[in-house]
Formats: structure tokens, C-alpha cells, sequence
């Protein structure tokens, strides 16, 4: 990429072009700057930067082809500046603009594309100062057609660096997450999301309390939830299980061959998902990679990759390979490298 970073966005574009916004930058700061990858020429191309610096924010592609960037920290440390504001990237133009702001300021909350267009921004936390966290359950919804937030029915329980999935019924499923610095405070909980009513009920829960993990809705529609860490400090998990929507119940599946957190999950093609990279129960960044397959419910490895890398993204491309970009290796801020998987060759 033209800049490291880590913690960014990457959305595919209409186009099959793949935008990657914000971060973390080399130097210790937060970053405004975009830029589009290529799968054609493999190259990258500045465009135009963000009106925020922001990182821990989400990036979610609408049905006009226009992407909507909201919250997230405008602070580094994630204390000093939680943002409120919103942003449209149009690939026609090439620039942003601003939209309606949320109804309050947001980080590591999450996004999800409902069925009528409409964008759910559920939880994250702010922070204040060092003492002075509240950790949220509020949620509310974008309207493209307006450009204005509207609040819908807040979470039964307040939670940061969930996962949110978008069920095949239109209701949206979040798991997990934390609500505090102990290891107490990680979440095995999950609800869900009526559009149709705007207000949430109570799933059954996961086996494993769990944060930083991936959730991957499969084909056939169960949601599979891997890896994750059970505190900040230890415990990182290889453990992995399915979320039956039409019993409402979770099943542990065969676990990962390396427990990992903060990696990156991918659906392939072919219906086995691709996990890569992350955070290691040794407290290394991970080049390893290995694949899940549905059909038997076990994990093999595949080829890892180039750099060990975390908070990394991964995104499926049009031809059915797998971009990943930047993150952190551990001993460097940001990684500015980019790599592609191929399902056909391994590697």
C-alpha cells in the first residue's frame, strides 16, 4: 500500500476495486488518507482522504455503491476524541462528504447492511479519560435515502468488539464481546435483532465467553464463531462453534489447529472459510493459515502467509482471491505490505 496502517477498513467496490481507509499509521498516529487496490494491475492508487482521522470505526458498502464510513476514535489511545460523525466515499468522484451524525459518539461498535437498505450500528464503547468508560447498548439506524440516524431498540446487554451477522430471515445476530478490562468481563452472550420490530431478544449463549474472534455466516446459514481471546492478557482461543438459526442454539465444532485472536476470517467460494494471521497464545503475530470445511467440520492447514501479521484485513476479490493488507507484526506499528491468497494454488 502507498501507507502502512492497521485497524482500517477495506470495502470492494461495484467496480471490484477495494478501498482501504484510516488506520493506524507507521508513525503512531491516526490516518485520513484512502486508497484503492486494483485486482487488475495490482497496484494501489491514493484517493481522496477521509474528512476524520479515524481508527476502530466501521466502513459499510450501501446499495447505491457508495460506502458509509461512522464513529469511531479520533484519538489514538481511543480516550481523547470518540467521534459521532459519518462520511460517504463516492467512487464516482472519488471524495467524501459528510452525512447526519450518529445519535452519540461510538468506537469498536459494529455495522450491518439490513435487507431495506438501512445500515444498523449496534454498542462499542467511549472513552473519556482513563477511568471513565461507559460501554454501550444503544443502537440506532442510518437511513441512505435521508442521510439522518434514527434510534431503534438498545442491545439487552452492553458490549465492545462484538460481532454482528446478518442472518439469511433478515434478523441480525450479535455475539460476544467484552465490557471491561478483566477477564471477568468477556461475553459468551448473544441477541438478536428484529428489523421488523426494532427491538432485540436473547439467544442462547456461546460456550466460550470471547472477543477480537471472527463470526462467518456459511452457506448454510448457520454463523460460524472462531477463535478470540478470554481476557486481555491470556487465554487467546482455538475453539470454534455454530450458531443454528432455526434451533437458536450453538455446537462446538472441530477447533483450530492455532488459537488466535484479531485475525481475519474469509468465505471462500467453495463454501470453506479461511482463517489467517492473527495473535498467538505466545503472543506472536501469526503468518499461519488454515481452512474450515463445513462438510466435515475440521480445519487444515493451508499455505501461510508471506509476513506474520494481525489486525489485518482480509477481503474476497471478484476472481475468488483472498486480499490481504496491512496490520501489525508485533514489532512494527503498521505494515504497508499486501499479499494475496489464491483457493486454487494454496497460497
Amino acid at each position: 500500500m502507498i501507507e502502512a496502517r492497521n485497524r482500517h477498513t477495506a470495502t470492494v467496490l461495484p467496480d471490484g476495486k477495494v478501498l482501504v481507509a484510516g488506520g493506524h499509521g507507521s508513525s503512531g498516529g491516526l490516518l485520513a488518507s484512502a486508497e484503492l487496490y486494483d485486482p487488475r494491475s495490482g497496484s494501489w492508487t491514493a484517493t481522496g482522504g477521509m474528512i476524520e482521522a479515524r481508527l476502530d470505526y466501521t466502513a459499510t458498502l450501501l446499495p447505491d455503491g457508495k460506502v458509509l464510513v461512522a464513529g469511531g476514535s479520533g484519538d489514538v489511545t481511543g480516550i481523547s476524541n470518540p467521534l459521532a460523525s459519518a462520511e460517504l466515499y463516492d467512487p464516482s468522484s472519488g471524495s467524501w462528504t459528510n452525512t447526519g451524525n450518529m445519535d452519540g459518539v461510538r468506537s469498536d461498535h459494529t455495522a450491518t447492511l439490513l435487507p431495506d437498505g438501512k445500515v444498523l450500528v449496534a454498542g462499542g464503547y467511549v472513552r473519556i479519560g482513563e477511568s471513565d468508560i461507559s460501554w454501550l447498548a444503544s443502537a440506532e439506524l442510518y437511513d441512505p435515502g435521508s442521510g439522518s440516524w434514527t434510534v431503534t431498540g438498545s442491545m439487552m446487554s452492553s458490549r465492545a468488539r462484538h460481532t454482528a451477522t446478518l442472518l439469511p430471515d433478515g434478523k441480525v445476530l450479535v455475539a460476544g464481546g467484552y465490557i471491561g478490562a478483566t477477564s471477568e468481563d468477556q461475553l459468551a452472550s448473544a441477541e438478536l435483532y428484529d428489523p421488523r420490530s426494532g427491538s432485540w431478544t436473547a439467544t442462547a449463549g456461546m460456550t466460550d465467553a470471547r472477543e477480537g474472534h471472527s463470526a462467518t455466516l456459511l452457506p448454510d446459514g448457520k454463523v460460524l464463531v472462531a477463535g478470540g481471546i478470554s481476557s486481555h492478557t491470556s487465554r487467546q482461543l482455538a475453539s470454534v462453534e455454530l450458531y443454528d438459526p432455526s434451533t437458536g442454539s450453538w455446537t462446538a465444532t472441530g477447533g483450530m489447529i492455532e488459537a488466535r485472536y484479531v485475525h481475519a476470517a474469509t468465505l471462500l467460494p467453495d463454501g470453506k472459510v479461511l482463517v489467517a494471521g492473527g495473535y498467538s497464545s505466545s503472543s506472536d503475530a501469526l503468518a499461519f493459515a488454515e481452512l474450515y470445511d463445513p462438510s466435515t467440520g475440521s480445519w487444515t492447514a493451508t499455505g501461510g502467509m508471506i509476513e506474520a501479521r494481525y489486525s489485518h484485513t482480509a477481503t474476497l476479490l471478484p476472481d475468488g482471491k483472498v486480499l490481504v493488507a496491512g496490520g501489525s507484526d508485533g514489532s512494527t506499528a503498521a505494515l504497508a505490505s499486501a499479499e494475496l491468497y489464491d483457493p486454487g494454488g494454496g497460497n
